[in-house]
């Protein structure tokens, strides 16, 4: 029971704080993380403990968290010290010796960083930040910047998200609008030879175009099977 217990109220609470938790990745919030795995391991498996006490202290924890996010966003001053600052790798393409020391980052670090980032020539870089999650961002120099629509003169249109209608087999009620109505859908669907029950995926780009995914993928030799 202390277990089930516990793995309810773990549930519950992440799902009300999860999101700031995994946007915010910052030193409290992963000191927060830890900690809330401590305790509730403890909740649900020490029995020398009453559970009683161990769940105002689970309180405790969250509350402060709220505490913690709440003085954050009334003064710069504590946000800094709570969330920690960049720290600047590479400026004007020259790499910072001094900060690199000042973090123990290694050159190594700094290629497997930038590998994973596809990044693999140095002369590219203008700036490259360690944040505090511990991701790199980067600049590139001016000359190596993707060219944009905007830089050829090119029309551009309004993007929206893709808009799901069909998942596992069923339409998808609330992204059903006047545009794309249940008929509509079935339509689609028909028109393929299929029925709603057949399509395990279905999704609609912002340029109206269908995709649809089958249960019975009819691959005569699928590359990986699980």
């Amino acid at each position: 029971m202390r277990t089930i217990s516990s793995f309810i109220i773990l549930l519950i609470v992440t799902l009300i704080i999860g999101k700031h938790i995994n946007s915010h990745k910052t030193h409290y919030s992963f000191a927060l993380s830890i900690t809330i795995g401590s305790i509730i391991a403890n909740m649900a498996f020490d029995s020398a403990i009453p559970f009683t006490q161990i769940f105002v202290s689970f309180l405790t924890i969250v509350l402060m968290f709220y505490l913690f996010l709440f003085l954050s966003a009334k003064s710069r001053k504590i946000r800094k010290w709570f969330s920690g600052r960049p720290t600047v790798l590479i400026e004007d393409g020259k790499i910072l010796e001094h900060n690199m020391k000042k973090l123990k980052f290694s050159l190594d670090d700094l290629d497997q960083h930038l590998r994973e980032l596809g990044e693999f020539d140095f002369n590219e870089l203008d700036y490259v930040l360690l944040e505090v999650s511990g991701q790199l961002s980067i600049q590139k120099k001016d000359r190596y910047q993707p060219v944009t629509k905007q830089d050829l003169h090119l029309p551009s249109k309004n993007i929206s998200i893709p808009r799901e209608l069909i998942m596992d087999g069923r339409i998808v009620e609330k992204n059903v609008n006047e545009t794309y109505t249940k008929a509509w859908i079935t339509q689609q669907c028909r028109s393929r030879n299929l029925e709603i029950k057949d399509v395990f995926y279905a999704v609609i780009n912002s340029s109206g175009t269908l995709f649809i995914d089958q249960y019975k993928d009819n691959l005569q030799s699928p590359s990986d099977v699980e």
